[in-house]
């Protein structure tokens, strides 16, 4: 089982059902199945890849293959319980670096995440841990390992890495180690031998090196007198060659402060966001006392999402943003030339990212997909401009057709057009059809056009689906965002409700047979919904809710992030009024909850208070408890029994055959 913090066996991956139980298998098993690649990526020399596939149950086997094809070889595998490989990544051509994430209770009534950080060969042998071998020190726990910040050009082992250190017992000897905070070192992933780059700081949080492993951007979380987190982040920057720490910025979610990302050396150039006319756009900084900032790209409706980064060094080579669709900025011709030509080889797969690339992005790693395609990876040669398919995301989908996703748009009550994604079941009419409005999680996040197993799940069982991106989400700028869909309750769950109305207003939805589902803040929008309409949706599914503001609150108080959570939050009258647990005398649809009992991001307190109060009134509620699972249920049994329950509850419940 698990010994000093992983997993050291070797499974074979389940990668697909085998063909002849893939075409028996129902709907729910093929859909609640996890993407066959969790990770991918390519080695230096771009001959290798390395890639995690679910294993039985939870668990997860990392594989090496040749990028020309042949057998996969298995490295080592976690068994998810509580151990999760959630990233890897190639130190050599022969060395490779991997996550481990992990949830559970260090006996302090109440579950905690870790990471470790560990290395191995291609052969499965020689596993090191890079970060902290022990769970407690003299002065609090060792959660976190660190993270890999840059990969030194001679691609021999080693890694330059942030590491958490804490101080151990027995502090007057020479022995015991008195550093504090977080510092950077460069680590042997072999040997484990380590040559210090940055001294540890006990107000360090974040640091930021260059494509040649200097250290170049430091940030300090502020905190107040407790200890507490601010909503303040504190950037300082270094000169080529220089050790003196020069500000750069003070950053806040307000957005309006040069938010760094990435380091260019060869340009001494920084990366990073700040806020344009209410909108997040994308900025360079040059690294010196005047420190001018250039902007890259900014969009007039939506927000910049990310920088697009290429190969070993994350070279910036453009940023993508989201409209209606996907798209993308590339500031490099070369790649922006190679984009255009692979969107034409790729026909019918609009969503292509880069993932990875060899050291000399001779070889690169794409991604390919589409709203009715979950996606497919390719490498891709230069050279030879050979185009070589090498996995797919979800291979016992392939060849079952999809539904189509078509990006639409309603209006609320108040007259502004809500942005959403309408998904219709395969060759339906389209018209008084059982439907389901699936608000999506956050509040700060957004729907996207693309795959999405859920909705395509439901599609498939009959329903249509709308996915509105409410006001209160994110991607749309500040005035959009409003004050976040927990305090601004009323207009994000009432543009939920709308979607809900307009479904039945254009003749797709049949108003009897009207459902709500949604996941974390989804689901919280889904109960709430009751307390503006109880009359509106017929059946109610949520899963990991937010039902209760004040105990979220509450529950932070364990954190050093609690006062963030309450300014995020607020206080007022909507802590009472816009948490579903204190409306439940409005409710009148059937509720059915799901939740995992090692949930981080939504305690399943919150949920189990909200079946006690249904109950309590006398309600139909139904909740169903995932022993062992966090917030994803990242289970493909459990997914599939998620899905399989809740299509029979809307089934029963709307009066569906």
């Amino acid at each position: 089982m698990l010994r000093n913090g992983f997993f050291l066996g070797v499974l074979a991956a389940l990668s697909a059902l085998p063909a002849s139980v893939a075409a028996q298998a129902d709907n729910a098993t093929l859909y609640g199945m996890r993407n066959s690649i969790g990770d991918i990526s390519m080695s230096p020399d771009g001959s290798q890849l390395a890639y995690i596939q679910p294993a039985r149950e939870r668990g997860l086997v990392l594989f090496v293959a040749s990028a020309e094809g042949g057998e996969p070889k298995p490295v080592f595998q976690s068994d998810g319980a509580p151990w999760h490989l959630a990233w890897c990544s190639w130190a050599s051509n022969v060395r490779i670096v991997c996550t481990l994430y992990g949830v559970y209770d260090p006996g302090y009534g109440y579950v905690l995440p870790f990471t470790r950080l560990v290395a191995v060969g291609t052969d499965g042998r020689n596993m090191k841990q890079l970060g902290q071998n022990s769970l407690n020190s003299a002065y609090g726990l060792r959660q976190f390992d660190g993270q890999i910040i840059a990969w030194p050009a001679a691609d021999d082992g080693q890694v330059v890495m942030t590491r958490e250190y804490r101080q151990e017992e027995q502090t007057n000897t020479r022995l015991a180690s008195v550093a504090e905070g977080v510092g950077v070192d460069m680590v042997d992933t072999a040997s484990l031998r380590v040559r210090r780059v940055e001294n540890p700081r006990i107000d360090a949080s974040r640091y930021l090196a260059d494509e040649t492993g200097a250290v170049r951007i430091v940030g300090v979380r502020s905190t107040d007198a407790q200890g507490m987190m601010r909503d303040l982040m504190i950037y300082s920057y270094r000169k080529p060659g220089s050790r003196d720490w020069k500000p750069l910025s003070r950053v806040t979610s307000e957005g309006d402060a040069f938010d760094p990302e990435a380091v260019n050396a060869e340009r001494n150039l920084a990366y990073g966001f700040k806020n344009k006319d209410g909108r997040r756009a994308a900025y360079a900084v040059t690294l010196g006392e005047t420190a001018p900032e250039t902007l890259l790209f900014a969009h007039d409706r939506v927000d910049v999402g990310e920088f697009i980064r290429i190969g070993r060094t994350g070279r910036v080579i453009g940023v993508s943003y989201t409209t209606d669709k996907p798209e993308y900025k590339l500031f490099d011709e070369e790649y922006a030339a190679l984009a255009a030509r692979l969107q034409k080889a790729l026909p019918g797969l609009p969503i292509v990212n880069f993932i990875d690339a060899s050291r000399d992005e001779s070889r690169l790693l794409l991604f390919a997909g589409s709203d009715t395609d979950p996606g497919r990876y390719y490498v891709y040669d230069k050279a030879s401009r050979k185009l070589g398919e090498v996995a797919l995301a979800r291979p016992d989908l392939e060849g079952r057709p999809q539904a189509e996703v078509k990006p639409v748009s309603y209006p609320a009550a108040d007259g502004t057009s809500i942005p959403a994604y309408l998904t219709l079941p395969p060759g339906s009419d389209g018209r008084k059809l059982p439907a389901i409005v699936m608000p999506h999680g956050g509040p700060s996040a957004r729907d996207e056009w693309g795959f999405d197993w859920l909705a395509q799940y439901y599609a498939a069982q009959g329903y249509a689906v709308i996915q509105p991106n409410f006001r209160g989400s994110a991607g749309y700028g500040d005035d959009w965002y409003v004050e976040n869909g927990f305090r601004s309750w009323r207009v994000a769950v009432g543009d939920v409700n709308d979607a809900g109305r307009w479904l039945v207003k254009e003749g797709i939805a049949d108003p009897a047979k009207l459902a709500v589902v949604g996941w974390s803040y989804g689901g919280y929008a889904a109960l709430q919904s009751a307390a503006l309409d109880p009359d509106l949706f017929k059946a109610t599914v949520a899963i990991a809710p937010v039902t209760d503001l004040k105990a979220l609150v509450g529950k932070a108080r364990n954190f050093t992030n609690a006062r963030l959570v309450s300014d995020f939050i607020g206080t007022g009258p909507h802590l009472v009024e816009g948490s579903p647990v204190q409306q439940v005398a409005k409710m009148k649809a059937p509720v059915l909850m799901f939740s995992g009992d090692q949930d981080l991001n939504v305690d399943i307190s919150q949920a189990r208070s909200m079946e006690a109060a249904l109950k309590a009134a006398g309600k139909p509620v139904e909740m169903v408890t995932y022993p062992g699972l966090d917030h994803q249920l990242y289970d493909s049994s459990a997914r599939a029994d998620m899905l399989r329950r809740s299509d029979m509850f809307l089934k029963k419940t709307l009066g569906l055959p």
